[in-house]
């Protein structure tokens, strides 16, 4: 069986017992600090990619990839959404009128963004249909007042499906009593959770209903909302769609709304993989020092080894060999690790916050409501193959300082 003379004897360096105990443990923590570097960094990344994976499928699965709107109320939507639709790259389109105002109950009051919608063409174009705790898109009916709001608002307000709010908008009724805000009663036909930021911040009422209290004609709506095959290329499409229509519209897209968390959550996921990638080399350069601890013990088995006819080349290749297998076992079992934990972690945490009776991350303060996590396995190679590479060039000097060591200076005093 063939064994290269450096990997024989650099394994039995590994697995041997040695006189110096401090150098055994010192090599045991550069292990050890190998694989928990691994494991972070393989665990932070994955909950970025959760992260970046939840803006794209719930954040942008509610709000508009693009839309087009008109400076003036478009009287033919259908006709408009037709031509938007012949573009390959849109997915499907549904007409919208936004209004912005303040929900009321109680005394209590609340921030909203009411979109006047058309239940069986939003649902063509939103996510929101799959995440109705009660009620439908289709129990919006024009004529009716109903409105369908957000698990927060719910939650805020205390109401349920058949319950009163009261709509402020910031728009004055002048009437021989006086100037009075305008105020419309609507009764909640759903409430929708989709764990982010606009559980409490936005509701849904058709958009006939949408249409009266902006006091334009049936059938008016404000814009076309786009939902697109590639949602980065919606700047883009958005433009170049609007310089085709006939008409006088405008164009607007996510990154103008919500850009700025998927920007943050981009640089984030690059600035903290660099900086656990220092961890890991910390860790990988320890095994430096571990080495050089060995070539020192190790000097007399250096120098016989000389002196029967061992080369430089594989005195270095030894001491390679036998630091490269405390990086391979470090690097797979911080791999393994990291692994199970990336795939486990939102299940462990949301086991925790029921254990402790806390949420750690709140739909309040954060844009979702628990830790999302995504392996990718891309990642785990990037990671795996950084640590092997610096541990092999952490072996390089030590390695070289043995191949350095003269026979008989090392055997002078033995």
């Amino acid at each position: 069986m063939f064994r290269p003379l450096p990997f024989f004897i650099g394994l039995r360096y590994t697995r041997a017992k040695r006189r110096n105990h401090f150098i055994s443990f010192i090599s045991l923590i550069s292990m050890l600090g190998l694989t928990l570097g691994v494991l972070v960094m393989i665990l932070v990344l994955s909950v970025m990619n959760g992260f970046d994976r939840e803006l794209r499928t719930r954040i942008l699965g509610m709000v508009p990839h693009a839309s087009i709107n008109g400076y003036q109320p478009i009287d033919d939507w259908r006709s408009l959404a037709t031509q938007l639709e012949a573009d390959p790259k849109v997915a499907a389109a549904a007409p919208f009128i936004q209004l912005q105002g303040m929900l009321t109950h109680n005394g209590s009051v609340a921030p909203v963004l009411v979109s006047g919608v058309i239940p069986e063409a939003e649902a063509q174009v939103s996510i929101i249909e799959e995440h109705m705790q009660s009620g439908t898109l289709a129990d919006l009916k024009d004529g009716e007042f109903g409105i369908i709001i957000g698990e927060l608002i719910a939650r805020r307000f205390s109401v349920m499906p058949g319950d009163k709010l009261t709509l402020v908008l910031p728009e004055a009724s002048v009437t021989p009593a006086g100037v009075f805000p305008r105020l419309k009663r609507f009764h909640v036909t759903g409430i929708f959770k989709v764990g982010a930021e606009l559980d409490g911040s936005m509701a849904m009422i058709h958009a006939g209903d949408a249409a009266r209290l902006s006091r334009w004609e049936p059938g008016q709506m404000q814009g076309v909302r786009l939902r697109l095959h590639d949602l980065f290329q919606a700047p883009q499409v958005a433009w170049n769609l609007v310089e085709q229509l006939p008409g006088n519209y405008y164009a607007q897209d996510w990154t103008r709304s919500h850009g700025n968390l998927f920007a943050a959550i981009r640089m984030e996921k690059t600035m903290i993989g660099l900086l656990l990638l220092l961890i890991v080399a910390v860790a990988a350069f320890n095994i430096i020092s571990t080495l050089v601890m060995v070539v020192t013990d190790k000097k007399a088995d250096i120098a016989i080894l000389r002196t029967l006819g061992a080369s430089p080349g594989t005195i270095m290749g030894i001491f390679m060999v036998q630091g490269s297998v405390i990086g391979v076992v470090g690097t797979l079992a911080g791999g393994i690790l990291g692994v199970l934990a990336a795939l486990n972690v939102s299940a462990l945490v949301a086991g925790l916050e029921r254990l402790l009776g806390t949420q750690f991350l709140s739909s309040d303060v954060y844009f979702i409501s628990y830790l999302p996590s995504q392996l990718i396995w891309t990642d785990v190679v990037v990671i795996c193959t950084a640590a092997l590479g610096m541990s092999f060039l952490a072996t390089l000097y030590p390695a070289w300082r043995a191949s350095r060591t003269e026979p008989a200076e090392a055997l002078r005093y033995d």
